[in-house]
């Protein structure tokens, strides 16, 4: 599998807390509107803060009508990045592959290769993480393996931002924020990808480096 054109986010995580959430709505006109777009990214302790959790939305933008017709596109996997040593390389992958009706999740695992390429990395089927994906409007299904949960499917973006307020703000004709403003994204969704692993399977001295990619099968 190959990097698609859209890559998200690289940011600093601190794993005792911190949050990491980096955006990116309909703004990488390669992908937009595909079933790879990326649209938010996010990192943080677990409710368990021996845990880890990372997030990953794809197909912003989607109506309640256009949900109930979504689906993630199995020629796409996304793919969690971990830089655990500060050179900005990763060191561990979390891939997340969708296949009649599931999503399959692999590792976190060393990868087979770092950069723009990606090759599945499960020796095994043992080392297959799988969780049916929820249907729209349906109670989430969460799954567990070895300390490791997962989630996918539909749900509300949680991405809040006032662009018609931004846009004012840029042109001039604002000060700044209001409080509260106008959410653009409020009624739509997203497709996503939930997985809650151990901190000790991700290694490091406390402080990693973490993004997401979309590839496209080739």
């Amino acid at each position: 599998m190959k990097k698609g054109k859209h890559i998200l986010a690289v940011g600093f995580l601190i794993v005792a807390g911190l949050i990491l959430i980096s955006a990116d709505h309909i703004d990488a006109p390669a992908v937009q509107g595909g079933s790879s777009d990326i649209t938010d990214f996010y990192a943080f302790q677990g409710e368990n803060t021996d845990n880890i959790v990372f997030v990953a939305n794809v197909q912003g933008l989607l109506s309640p009508a256009a949900t109930s017709e979504a689906s993630f596109d199995e020629s796409v996997m996304i793919e969690f990045n971990i830089d655990n040593d500060g050179d900005f390389v990763e060191d561990l992958v979390i891939q997340a592959v969708p296949r009649n009706g599931k999503m399959y999740i692999l590792g976190p695992v060393a990868p087979l290769q770092t950069g723009l390429s990606s090759t599945l990395t499960a020796e095994s089927a043992k080392d297959v993480h799988s969780v049916n994906i929820t249907a729209y409007g349906e109670e989430a299904q969460i799954s567990s393996k070895k300390g490791i949960s997962a989630f996918a499917g539909p749900r509300d973006d949680p991405f809040f931002f006032d662009f018609a307020q931004y846009s004012a703000i840029i042109a001039g004709e604002a000060s700044g924020f209001n409080d509260p403003g106008s959410d653009t994204f409020a009624g739509t969704n997203v497709m996503s990808v939930v997985v809650e692993v151990p901190k000790s399977m991700i290694g490091g001295s406390g402080t990693i480096n973490a993004w997401v990619e979309s590839k496209r099968k080739q």
